[in-house]
């Protein structure tokens, strides 16, 4: 077998093309080498890594397999994938050694489940070093002298710094980080000649490869990374003790050269930058885990011809900055909402995060369209979704309204060929508009159940069939009326019309849109509607849950509850949700709903064990208070846009790291506890920032449309659920209970009214919780130990929770590394780990969904908006996704997100015992349904063969925050 640098005796083939297409014409670009054994460094070539794969086949499976097309196309797979792998970890180019290579190639073929194959290669590679010792072989003299160049400059690399830099970074982050192994790993991949700022990177993934083993050296890697970021902002090394003083000095001169290359807005300088700059903590760079602060600086620091200007802690206060320009002390308020960002207690969205205090300040998420039927309305809305995009907002469009395929079209006496068609031009506008370059549009469009094209419309994602028909590249949801889901329970029929026939369907919800609906469908049974079909609901629903299953479109999000629940109900209506399912906000011709968001870090609010009230209502009241500000300072692309948000004035407070807290207070996330926490959190979360939009109407007044609300009649989210009950006739079983005082919030807001129109929803925070550290969201925990893909590259992500619990086990060794690594980073099959920490640590397959459902009803009683959603479900079957969809509907659930499924083998593999994955100890049974109507099953469905996940996991999309 030979290794990945042995010269190739023939080539695969097919490599080159594969890989041109990341490189350009002329494959894979010269800016990365080879570092071999013996010191020297040669271009990396592709193909012999192809070569060593072939040869690795073909000892464990024999010379026959050489003329099999499927190896070769397995071959050239795991080289394109290990060779994206190799060239995503330096974007910029730079040098491998050949160990980090067959590293990679290893782990290639583990990844892709050939086992076999990457246990041979490992036993070669280890045959191989025993030869090279046996021989005396060294992969270079003892010390080398090694140059670098630096400004053009050649001369001896000072080891001693470097070895100090090694040493400050691995300072106070225990005795189990230690500088030697990080040393050591960057002076194997130098060599003479290296540039010196190749040295610096080579200590940041010298370091890097070590996060597996200990966590604490993700903060020793963020280090390293942060010494090259301040070389590069301010031109210099600066030592620790100096970084204050240079963090003041420079401040100002980073705002005055952001106004002068046209980055920033010319009303950053009439604030006191020198007082601004002296409140700057550069102490707080040290919170940053690699992830992070990488994540920030590939993505989020302003540049000036690729050199980035400004230094984390600058950012910091430049986004405060930007959301205090109309406040009336305004450096008072910055260091105010400086000292949130900077502590991680509050994120932005990342929105906010790019644009604020630049020339065009769009701040905002997420907005809500409803398109018309007619031509000029359709192209005018998919305009608007292209200026929308175009500043960085996710888009969600209600296209309800438009007629179905074969109705008639009094123009043209012609036919109409429905929805699909322009939902494919929608697609390839988003492609097309890639939100100013720094992440791709994105857009999810909303169809009603009683839509005569909902049966297309639900194979807009499958990969087979007329790919004129099919939209690869955006969302899709369902947007599902009450009635019909009684229908399925009750195991009726359902009628679908064309929008032409039956428009005031759109606008009618609950009881209204019932009492019409069973008119219309009397109509059609009498011929007086056509066209229209009559089918059973079940079947619907069925292929519904298939399509979710197979494609993870359309997301399952719920009308009624949103509507009925609507603080906003005498001001319109809400026609859809956003692009991520947790924005519920009334859209019209007249009016583009817009959404600001940001999201309390709720690991920050456990202390000792326990949720401080004291300091959440603090976080709220100043997050409220930013949110707020947004509407004011936002740039809008669209006029309908703008309107909308002044009059309403809604924002969207969240919560992330939700897993982090369970951590701190040791609560399995498969628990009664924990669904106790997600109230009572919650509870307190909306409490607080209802009582803040309400302080803030007595200072600044009321908004626009508050007349006539729910908030003016005195009725409050929690109310809310006796009117969804009342409406629906029954299927409402969600726990009423409360903790706080909210007849003193319903007094307050009578005599003082609210702010804000909408105040409360849970975002995805895909991105913003890397920036600080946590998990996402409401989200449970992925897995232990894993890699994360964004647009930065590769991340390995370890659990210091833990990782921590281990080490005071005596646990924690290389062999429990191989192991997490080996079962996809659980627990559930490695013996020596006791019972207790497998539940605390189970990773998301293994929660039976059913506690995502109730976790997340018991935040949805308080929130006035929704919450992204996603359901994790391993060994998928049609009576499960059954059971948890409906579970949610009966539970209030407004939304659902991503349907997560994996599939039986994987489940094997994390487990090594069938049926434990979505299990949960006996000492905490899973809730059962509340639902007691007629279960109608979509048990003919097939098994999960993949693991299947949102975009926000593919490392070319973040859409969301």
């Amino acid at each position: 077998m030979l290794s990945a640098t042995q010269a190739p005796a023939s080539p695969s083939q097919s490599v080159a093309p594969i890989l041109a297409r990341d490189a350009g014409a002329g494959g894979v670009s010269t800016s990365y080498m080879i570092i071999r054994r013996n010191g020297s460094v040669v271009p990396f070539e592709p193909g012999k890594i192809a070569v060593a794969m072939m040869k690795a086949f073909l000892a464990v499976h024999g010379s026959s397999s050489a003329a099999s097309a499927s190896v070769r196309q397995t071959v050239d797979a795991l080289t394109e994938s290990v060779t994206k792998a190799l060239m995503r970890s330096r974007p910029a180019g730079g040098t491998f050694h050949i160990e980090d290579v067959q590293d990679q190639v290893e782990l290639g073929m583990m990844r892709a489940g050939h086992q076999e194959v990457a246990r041979s290669y490992v036993l070669y590679r280890e045959r191989r070093a025993q030869e090279r010792a046996a021989k005396g072989e060294v992969a270079v003299a003892a010390e080398p002298v090694i140059h670098v160049v630096d400004g053009g400059v050649r001369s001896p690399l000072d080891m001693a710094l470097l070895k100090g830099l090694i040493e400050a970074a691995c300072t106070d982050l225990g005795n189990d980080i230690k500088p030697e192994p990080i040393l050591a790993e960057t002076k194997r991949n130098l060599y003479d000649g290296v540039p010196l700022q190749e040295v610096y990177k080579a200590s940041i993934l010298a370091a890097r490869t070590l996060i597996e083993k200990d966590p604490g050296y993700t903060y020793a890697t963020a280090r390293l990374l942060h010494h090259t970021i301040v070389k590069e902002v301010l031109g210099e090394e600066v030592p620790a003790w100096q970084l204050r003083e240079r963090y003041a000095t420079s401040f100002p001169v980073f705002i005055k050269k952001g106004v002068e290359n046209g980055l920033l807005d010319d009303k950053m300088l009439e604030f006191d930058l020198v007082r601004l700059g002296e409140a700057l903590k550069p102490e707080r760079d040290m919170q940053f885990d690699y992830l992070g602060l990488q994540t920030l600086y590939d993505r989020y620091f302003l540049h000036v011809r690729k050199t980035r200007i400004e230094l984390p802690q600058s950012f910091f206060m430049r986004v405060a900055m930007g959301l205090s320009l109309n406040e009336v002390d305004r450096e008072a308020r910055a260091i105010e909402f400086y000292e949130l960002l900077s502590s991680f207690d509050f994120m932005s969205s990342t929105p906010t995060l790019f644009n604020s205090g630049s020339r065009r300040s769009q701040l905002s998420s997420c907005y809500l369209t409803t398109v018309p039927d007619d031509l000029d309305g359709i192209y005018e809305s998919i305009k608007e979704n292209a200026l929308l995009s175009k500043f960085a907002g996710g888009l969600g469009n209600d296209w309800t309204r438009v007629r179905a395929m074969g109705s008639h079209i009094k123009g043209t006496n012609g036919e109409s060929q429905g929805v699909v068609p322009f939902l494919k031009v929608v697609n390839d506008t988003a492609v097309a508009v890639n939100q100013g370059g720094k992440r791709k549009g994105a857009v999810c469009a909303y169809l009603e159940t009683w839509h005569l094209d909902i049966e297309e419309f639900l194979d807009l994602r499958k990969n087979t069939g007329d790919d004129r028909r099919r939209t690869h590249d955006m969302n899709t949801a369902n947007w599902i009326p009450d009635l019909f889901m009684k229908r399925v329970m009750e195991k009726g029929h359902w009628t679908l019309f064309s929008p032409s026939s039956v428009p005031d369907l759109h606008d009618k919800f609950g009881s209204d849109f019932e009492t019409a609906y069973v008119a219309y469908e009397a109509r059609a049974e009498r011929g007086e509607i056509t066209p229209s079909l009559k089918i059973q609901a079940s079947d619907l629903w069925r292929k519904m849950l298939t399509m979710l299953f197979e494609t993870g479109h359309p997301w399952i999000t719920f009308k009624d509850a949103c509507n009925v629940r609507s603080p906003q109900q005498h001001a319109g209506v809400v026609h859809s949700s956003n692009l991520c399912t947790e924005i519920t906000l009334n859209t019209s011709d007249t009016e583009t709903a817009v959404c600001n968001l940001g999201s309390v870090n709720l690991k920050q609010h456990v202390i000792g064990g326990v949720l401080d009230h004291e300091k959440l209502k603090r976080t709220i009241k100043t997050a409220m208070r930013m949110l707020d500000n947004v509407i004011d300072i936002n740039f809008y692309a669209v006029k309908k846009a703008r309107d909308s948000n002044l009059r309403h004035r809604p924002v969207g407070l969240g919560i992330m790291g939700f897993q982090d807290a369970l951590y701190e207070m040791r609560m399995p996330y498969a628990s009664s506890a924990a669904v106790e926490f997600a109230d009572r959190s919650m509870e307190a979360v909306c409490y607080y920032a209802y009582w803040a939009s309400t302080e803030l109407a007595r200072e600044r007044g009321r908004y626009g449309s508050y007349k006539g609300s729910l908030w003016d009649q005195g009725i409050l989210p929690p109310d809310t659920l006796d009117m969804l009950a009342r409406e629906r006739g029954g299927y409402v079983d969600v726990d009423r209970s409360s903790r706080l005082d909210w007849d003193a919030l319903r007094q307050k807001i009578a005599a003082d009214g609210m702010r804000n129109s909408n105040c409360v929803a849970i975002a995805p925070t895909a991105t913003i919780s890397n920036i600080v550290g946590v998990d996402a969201s409401i989200e449970p925990s992925f897995g232990n130990l894993s890699v994360k893909s964004n647009l930065s590259g590769e991340f390995t992500i370890i659990n210091g929770y833990l990782v921590e619990d281990l080490k005071g086990l005596g646990l924690w060794d290389d062999v429990m590394v191989m192991d997490l690594k080996h079962f996809d980073g659980s627990l559930r099959s490695i013996d020596r780990v006791p019972t207790e920490i497998k539940d605390l640590y189970a990773t998301a397959f293994e929660v039976e969904p059913v506690w995502l459902v109730e976790a997340a009803a018991r935040r949805q009683k308080w929130i006035d908006q929704a919450q992204s959603l996603n359901i994790y479900m391993a060994g998928a079957s049609g009576k499960k996704l059954d059971d948890t969809y409906k579970l949610a509907w009966v539970r209030g659930l407004k939304t659902t997100y991503y349907l997560r499924t994996t599939s039986a083998t994987q489940a094997e593999k994390s487990t090594g015992r069938t049926g434990q994955l979505n299990a949960v100890s006996a000492a905490a049974p899973a809730p059962a349904p509340a639902t007691k109507a007629p279960v109608a099953t979509a048990s003919d469905m097939t098994p999960a063969t993949d693991v299947k996940f949102c975009a926000l996991d593919d490392p070319g999309c973040e859409a969301c925050q």
